[in-house]
């Protein structure tokens, strides 16, 4: 079978597109996964989640050395400091709150720059003065020690 020259350059057309439509697939579905995504968040067995193994992850409640972070620590009556630290995270930049109630808090922050969004949980513990912290980010695998600080 012999092959028109008109053909051949409709072949060839048809090859690029093929090629940009895989390639355009395969970026916005990077996009999508570098800003969006999600990971679990929320309480399991009345505490906040352990840390993935990755290190962009920290927790006042993780037993792991590499994920472990100090709680916040309060004197005055525990509803008075709840309420306080409600107060600064609904202060703070690119921050919003997702959702809440009188002894959790989860939040999401976001970078200025890349616009990454890290989940950030908190749970008061009257019992011994602490308000446990989780910050954890959405996506990628090293934070650059972004969420401990």
């Amino acid at each position: 079978m012999n092959e028109t020259p008109s053909s051949s350059r409709r072949r060839s057309k048809r090859r690029v597109v093929v090629v940009l439509l895989v390639l355009g697939g395969l970026i916005f579905g990077s996009v999508i996964l570098m800003f969006g995504g999600s990971r679990p968040v929320g309480l399991v067995d009345g505490r906040l989640r352990s840390c993935p193994s990755s290190p962009n992850c920290v927790c006042s409640q993780d037993g792991d050395a590499t994920h472990t972070i100090a709680p916040l620590r309060f004197s005055d009556e525990a509803p008075a400091a709840w309420k306080r630290l409600e107060q600064v995270v609904r202060s703070l930049p690119r921050t919003r709150v997702v959702s809440g109630d009188e002894r959790y808090l989860h939040a999401e922050f976001t970078t200025a720059v890349l616009r990454f969004v890290d989940d950030v949980e908190f749970l008061l513990d009257a019992s011994t003065q602490e308000i446990h912290v989780r910050s954890a980010s959405r996506v990628g695998h090293s934070d650059l020690g972004a969420n401990r600080k």
